[in-house]
C-alpha cells in the first residue's frame, strides 16, 4: 500500500515533498521545477475548493511551510464536503423530480377517477387531428354519459355518486383497448378517443363498454346499484377537427338518451 494515502500519512508526504524542494542539490533538476508547479497548482485548486465549500478564512490554515504541510489533508476535507454536497443535491433533485411529476399528473389527470382530464384529452385529440391530416388515418370519438346520474346523487348522496364515477372509470379501462384513451370530460360525462379506428370497429368497442358497465354492481346502504351509460359514436370526416367530431358524437349521445338509454347511437344516423 502507498505510504502516502490517507490519514496522518499526508503530513509525511508533505514533509517529503517540501524537503525535496528545499534540497539545493536538486536545484536545476528538471523534475524539481515540475514538482514545484504541481504544488502551486494544488494550492490553487485547493483555494477554489475552499471557495466552493464556503470555508471561512478563520478555519483556513496559514500560508507558508507550516500551512502547506496540511495541504493534502485540507484537499481531502474539501473533496469530502463536495461529495456530501453532491449527495444532498442528488436527493434534492430526486425530490424536485417527484414533485414535478406529481404536479404534472395533477394538471393533466382527474383527481377522482385518475383518468386524463379535459385538458389532456384535448391535446391528444389535436395530435390525432394532425396525424389524420398527415396520414389519412381514421379515428372515432365516443361520448359517454352515466344514465340518471343526478338521481343517484339526489338519492344516495355525492359520496356514492363519486363511487359510481370511480367504478365507471375502472370499467372503461377494462373495456377499452390498450392504446385507446378515455378521459373524464366533465361531471358524469366521459370521452373516449379511438385512434386508427373506423366506425365499425368503434361500434364493437362501444358494445364491449356497455357490457362491461352492465356487469357493475355497487352496494350502498342495503341497496345494490346497477349504473348504466349511453354512448354516442362519431368517426372523423375529411377536413374535420376533433371539436366537429365531438359535436356529432354528443348529438348521437343525446339520441341514445332519447332512445331509452343503456345503448349507443351513431352520429348522423
Amino acid at each position: 500500500m502507498d505510504p502516502y494515502t490517507t490519514g496522518d500519512d499526508h503530513l509525511s508526504l508533505d514533509d517529503h515533498i517540501l524537503n525535496l524542494l528545499a534540497d539545493e542539490s536538486y536545484f536545476g533538476h528538471p523534475l524539481h521545477g515540475a514538482l514545484q508547479d504541481v504544488m502551486t497548482l494544488l494550492e490553487s485548486q485547493l483555494k477554489r475548493l475552499e471557495s466552493l465549500t464556503q470555508i471561512s478564512e478563520r478555519s483556513k490554515p496559514a500560508n507558508g511551510p507550516n500551512g502547506r504541510q496540511l495541504i493534502l489533508s485540507r484537499y481531502d476535507h474539501q473533496i469530502s464536503k463536495l461529495e456530501r454536497s453532491q449527495k444532498i443535491s442528488d436527493r434534492y433533485q430526486a425530490i424536485l423530480n417527484d414533485l414535478n411529476k406529481a404536479l404534472h399528473e395533477a394538471s393533466t389527470h382527474d383527481q377522482l377517477t385518475g383518468l386524463p382530464n379535459r385538458r389532456l384529452m384535448s391535446d391528444r385529440c389535436r395530435s390525432e387531428d394532425r396525424r389524420a391530416q398527415r396520414l389519412g388515418t381514421p379515428y372515432a370519438l365516443l361520448a359517454i354519459d352515466v344514465d340518471r346520474f343526478k338521481s343517484i346523487n339526489d338519492t344516495y348522496g355525492h359520496e356514492i355518486g363519486d363511487q359510481v364515477l370511480v367504478a365507471m372509470a375502472d370499467a372503461f379501462r377494462r373495456g377499452l383497448r390498450g392504446y385507446d384513451i378515455c378521459a373524464r370530460w366533465g361531471g358524469e360525462e366521459f370521452l373516449a378517443l379511438l385512434g386508427g379506428t373506423d366506425l365499425s370497429m368503434a361500434v364493437t368497442v362501444a358494445e364491449r363498454l356497455l357490457e362491461t358497465v352492465r356487469c357493475l354492481s355497487i352496494e350502498v346502504s342495503g341497496a345494490t346499484l346497477h349504473p348504466r351509460v349511453s354512448i354516442g359514436i362519431a368517426e372523423r370526416r375529411d377536413g374535420e377537427e376533433y371539436s366537429d367530431v365531438y359535436r356529432r358524437a354528443d348529438e348521437a349521445l343525446y339520441s341514445a338518451k332519447q332512445a331509452g338509454r343503456d345503448c349507443y347511437m351513431l352520429a348522423d344516423h
